[in-house]
């Protein structure tokens, strides 16, 4: 790609990101896939958007504050080219759960009232739908810091119902409980979330299937944080978390959030069946 063209792909992910309407965008890492045999190279693609349609987003070393990918020989940087989608990629070097995550550096958007009021119900943020209530802001626009904070995992070989999830120590982080690719059939499959590593009480978790997107599980997080989700449907699935915190002294804005996402697939059980088979 020119430096002509990564500028304009670039000033494209940013007016996305900034645009007025960015509640109704999430973001999530969508791998080219999530099945890979032993050895296989994955792409690491960025994705913006809505229902799990999103637009790429391109590699950008301004962007990024933590691009890495676990597995059971340690943590090592997603490799890639500036400017290109897929944004990284990562080599299933051996048999086991992948957890490929993406922080972003913080970026900033300015919303009308009615526009932020809109966001704030449709993310769940009730604690700061009440707090500019009381102050008598409901009304007025805000200034708000906001940074990613996603994750997917990839299966290589067979499912094993002892290996799972891993946190990476983002600010706000989705943790799988137990492995996806592992569940058996009606099992539900607990997530925890956690702010700065401790538990979040009554925030609001939202299960997305790509294949039936309208169709969302939406569930709220007890005292410690968990919530068990029936993901029935077979597919690729998104679980979202949005958090909100005043803003730091001297930053220029009002609000902080910080977006945390989950992707992954469940197989169809024939899928999986032929997985364990293979040597």
């Amino acid at each position: 790609m020119s430096h002509t063209r990564r500028r304009l792909a670039c000033f494209f992910v940013l007016s996305i990101l900034s645009a007025g309407s960015v509640a109704a965008h999430d973001m999530w890492i969508d791998p080219t896939t999530f099945l890979p045999q032993t050895g296989q190279i994955v792409g690491v693609r960025l994705r913006v958007g809505q229902d799990l349609l999103g637009d790429p987003i391109p590699r950008d070393p301004a962007l990024i504050r933590e691009f890495v990918v676990e597995d059971g020989e340690g943590r090592k940087p997603v490799i890639g080219r500036g400017g290109a989608d897929p944004a990284g990629f990562v080599r299933a070097s051996s048999s086991g759960l992948l957890v490929i995550g993406y922080h972003s550096n913080p970026a900033t958007v300015e919303l009308s009232g009615e526009k932020f009021t809109q966001y704030l119900k449709e993310e769940g943020l009730d604690a700061v739908l009440s707090s500019r209530a009381r102050r008598g802001q409901t009304g007025a626009g805000a200034r708000e810091l906001f940074s990613r904070c996603a994750k997917s995992l990839v299966l290589s070989g067979p499912p094993a119902a002892g290996v799972s999830d891993r946190l990476l120590g983002f600010p706000l982080e989705l943790l799988a409980e137990r492995n996806p690719y592992a569940l058996g059939d009606g099992e539900e499959l607990p997530v925890r979330l956690t702010y700065g590593k401790a538990p979040l009480p009554a925030a609001l978790i939202v299960a997305i299937n790509r294949q039936n997107p309208a169709q969302k599980i939406s569930a709220r997080t007890a005292a410690d944080g968990r919530v068990r989700l029936p993901l029935r449907q077979p597919g690729m699935w998104l679980i979202k978390a949005v958090h909100m915190v005043p803003a730091p002294d001297g930053s220029g804005a009002d609000w902080e959030s910080f977006w945390a996402s989950l992707t992954f697939e469940i197989a169809a059980p024939q899928a999986l069946a032929l997985r364990v088979k293979v040597p």
